[in-house]
Formats: C-alpha cells, structure tokens, sequence
C-alpha cells in the first residue's frame, strides 16, 4: 500500500481557478484586467499541480478531506498518478486555451465575452475535481457539475442553432449520467458501503458481484458516463460543434471528453480492478463496442466537409481508443489508453485552434474551400500537419508513443481482430486528416499551384491565435521526445504503487 500524505494542496488547485470567477465579473469592463485574472488562475493552478509531482511519483498518495455526507462515504480528493497525469493536461492546456481564447473572442468581437471566462474557469475547476476525486460520489458529483458548467459555454451564441445544441448536450449527458451511471453508484454503495466506494487498485466491488449482474453494472457505468462519446451515445459531441472554437477546443481536447474515458478509466482500475475484471470476463464485451465506435467514427468522419464535425468524428473514434486499451486488460494497453489522454489532448487541441483560426482570418469553415490556404497561412497549417501526425500515432508526435503501447497491448491479450481494428483506423485517421494539410499546400486548382509561396501575401490570424497554436503542436513533438513523465505516472498506477 502507498503511504497516504494528508494535504490542502489538491483543494488550492480546485480553488484557485474557482475563485478567479470573482475577478473576472468584477473586471468586465476592463478585458486586460479580465483575462489577466484568468491568467494568473491558470499559472497558480499549473503552480499547485507540479508541486505534486515529486510526492506522486515517489509512491506516495496525497488526500484531502472535504465533507462528511454520511458515516461510511465522504466527499474527498485523493492524487494518485492517474488523477495527476490528467490534472497536469487539463492544468497546462488551460493556459494555452485562455491565450487562445482571447485571439479568437477579440477577432470575432464576440459577445458576453466576461460570461464566456467565468464559466470557462468554473469547468476547470469540475475538471480538476473528477482529476482529483477519492471516490466514486465525489467523482460523480464533479462530473454533473461539469456538466452543467459547460452547457452556457456551448449555448454561448444563444442563437436557435445553439439552443438545440444545447439541449441535445445536456439530455444526453444529464439522461445517461442520472438514468445509468447514479443507479450503478448507489447499487454499489448498496453492496460496498463499508469502503466509502474509495478507488483501489484492487476494486472496492471484489467479491460483491458476480456474473450478468456485474456486466450490467460495468456497462451502466461505461454508458453513463457518455462525455466519452461511445456509440451509441455519442451525437451530442457533434452537435457542441455550434460552440466557439475555443469551447470545442476544451470540450474535445481538455475537459469534457476526458473526464469521459477519465471516469471509465477509473471504474476499470478504481471500481473493478483489473484482476477482478481478468477474473470475471466481461470487459471484451467493452471492447468490441469501442472497437465498432473506432471504425464508424473514422468512416463517418471521412464523409464531413465541415472541418469542425470531421474533428469532432475523428474525437469519437480517438475516444473509443482510450476505452478499448483500458477494457484490454492488459499491463501496456492500460498504459497506452493513460497516456493516449495526453497524446491525443495536443494533437486535437492544435487541430481544432487552426480551424478556428483559419475561421477568424478567413470566415471559411468547410475543407473544399481551404485548396491552397497553407501559402497564406503557413504556421496555421504547419501546426495542423503536426497535430494530425499525433492523431495519426506517426513520428515525431507523441501519438506514436501512446499507439505503440495501446497496439502491443492488444497484442499481449491475445486479440488479433483487435490489433487489425487499431491498425485500420490508424490508417483512416490518415485518410480523413492529410489530404486536409496537402490540399492546403499543394492545393488542385492550377491558378493556386501557380502562385509563388511569399511571406509578403501572408494572412495568419491574430498572434494570439497563431502562439497558442504553435505552443501546443511543439507540445505534442515534446511529448515524443521526452514521454517519461507522463509513462511513470501511469506505470504507478498499472503497478498499483501510487
């Protein structure tokens, strides 16, 4: 057993992106200031969460307790090397985001602009709060809280596309997460109160279910929690697509979708246990439903003229990846899904910050008519390539290191079907993503091509939008160079020593 380090340190994190909503309404009028406040939450919350590496990957556990609900159950933060990869992701990227952020709301002159940051925070602060949840209700009460944290953020064009969106995300999420995952919750409070439904490496269910029943409560908590996007619970993750860039961003990229396969991850290590899953024999049925999302996603995703909905496809499809590693079973597919977060979260955000920036300088949103859009904007599409390899898994982004674990891992589980389901979509990922970046360099139409490349004719968007877009693809090359950290922490969580 890890030795348990009693500390405020996960609460400061929570809080301090919490307590920027209180700067940013009262600056409204001054937008320096505003987005200043947001600024320094996000540096002081990064600040807080790498003061927790060393202790982590020392072996140790950190907790802090919060409130007492009942006798047996509290709500409670515990940092275990899980909860801190992702906490260090969704930390890093805010930042990133927030610059981002201002690029695209000034260049668009956006509305409710002071709204649009104070909710932005309050989802990073639920974010942090699934990252950093000890057990099971606290888990779920962060992720409603996200929930509903996010729905002004997607509704923020107020609009009657954007109230339809809106609904449809919040049925979706809300029906699954109330209708499936709070059933399975108090089932196993029901079977397993006296251990506080605490995350062990073990399962707090070990020796409580049995057979079809604990089928049903593992697919209970796989639809549930549906901000994963597994078909077929997954159309409200298109329909967000009526957001800003920089919400599809954070819903695709940092939070939403994460805290998703977040949760999954930890009802399959945290809930089950990995053993007790290996014992039972039911999470291939997982698998073939993530494996059946990866194809279908990836095909359909083929299909979309709309940048953003063969982003949100292709998000899907990547999702699913993470599932299917973790329903393996297996010590290096486990390994792979951990750090796919990562990998994926710096490939995808790039993606969706160029098409948003491509829509600030140009207004265009559809790929046929992007032909030629890489002469004018030359870093915009530099980066988009290098995001695109990280989706893909090709060197030398990050998506390699994370494929490689998730390919082998399925190959140690002896599923050939499966292997050959990673390898198709690898190769769909290619199909639907680099005639994108070639077009836009090497566009068809014979005028175009003929135009000499001159960094006189170039139209980039804001700098704002531009940096954060060339941070986060060097980002996902960082990680294929020096993928150690984020390797470890989730070896501490395979090896069940923190």
């Amino acid at each position: 057993m890890p030795e348990v380090i009693q500390t405020y340190t996960p609460l400061w994190a929570c809080l301090s992106a919490l307590l920027a909503v209180i700067p940013i309404i009262l600056l409204r009028k001054e937008s320096f200031l505003r987005e200043g406040a947001t600024f320094v939450a996000g540096i002081v919350m990064l600040g807080f969460v790498i003061s927790m590496v060393p202790e982590v990957l020392s072996g140790k556990v950190l907790e802090c307790m919060l409130v007492q609900i009942t006798r047996d159950v509290p709500i409670k933060f515990r940092v275990d090397g899980l909860g801190l990869l992702f906490a260090l992701v969704a930390s890093t990227l805010w930042i990133v985001t927030s610059l981002y952020s201002v690029g695209y709301m000034r260049g668009l002159k956006e509305h409710s602009q002071t709204r649009f940051f104070a909710f932005f925070a309050v989802s990073l602060t639920a974010t942090m709060g699934v990252a950093f949840a000890g057990n099971l209700l606290t888990l779920y009460l962060f992720y409603e809280i996200l929930s509903l944290a996010t729905w002004p953020l997607v509704t923020h064009h107020q609009d009657k596309e954007a109230r339809s969106g809106g609904r449809k995300y919040l049925t979706y999420l809300l029906g699954t997460s109330v209708g499936f995952a709070l059933p399975a919750l108090i089932f196993c409070y029901v079977k397993a109160s006296a251990t506080g439904l605490e995350f062990s490496t073990a399962g707090f269910l070990v020796g409580s279910v049995e057979g079809a029943t604990a089928l049903v409560l593992l697919l209970l908590f796989t639809f549930g929690f549906s901000k994963a996007g597994l078909m077929p619970f997954h159309s409200w993750l298109p329909g967000a697509m009526v957001a800003p860039t920089p919400v599809s961003a954070l819903l695709h990229a940092v939070a939403v979708v994460k805290v998703g396969v977040f949760c999954i991850i930890r009802v399959f290590t945290g809930v089950f246990g990995l053993e007790f899953l290996k014992e039972l024999d039911i999470a291939i049925v997982v698998s073939w439903i993530a494996a059946f999302t990866v194809i279908t996603s990836s095909l359909i995703a083929l299909t979309q003229d709309n940048l953003k909905r063969r982003l949100a496809f292709s998000t899907i499809g990547q999702l699913a990846y993470i599932i299917l590693g973790v329903s393996l079973l297996t010590d290096r597919a486990v390994m792979g899904s951990m750090t796919h977060i990562a990998m994926h979260a710096a490939g995808k955000i790039t993606l969706f910050m160029c098409a948003g920036a491509v829509f600030v300088a140009t207004g265009k949103k559809y790929i046929s008519e992007m032909d030629g859009l890489g002469r004018k904007m030359p870093f915009t599409f530099a980066a988009f390539t290098i995001g695109a390899l990280s989706v893909i898994g090709l060197p030398p982004t990050g998506g390699l290191i994370s494929k490689f674990y998730l390919v082998t891992g399925a190959m140690d589980a002896g599923q050939p079907l499966l292997v050959t389901v990673f390898l198709v979509s690898t190769l769909l990922n290619a199909a639907y993503l680099l005639p994108i970046a070639y077009r836009a360099f090497f566009p068809k139409d014979r005028q175009l091509a003929s135009q000499p490349f001159s960094w006189k004719s170039t139209a980039e968007a804001p700098w704002a939008c531009v940096v954060p877009i060339c941070i986060t693809a060097a980002l996902a090359i960082v990680l294929f160079v020096k993928p150690q950290l984020l390797l470890k922490l989730a070896s501490l969580m395979v090896t069940g020593t923190g």
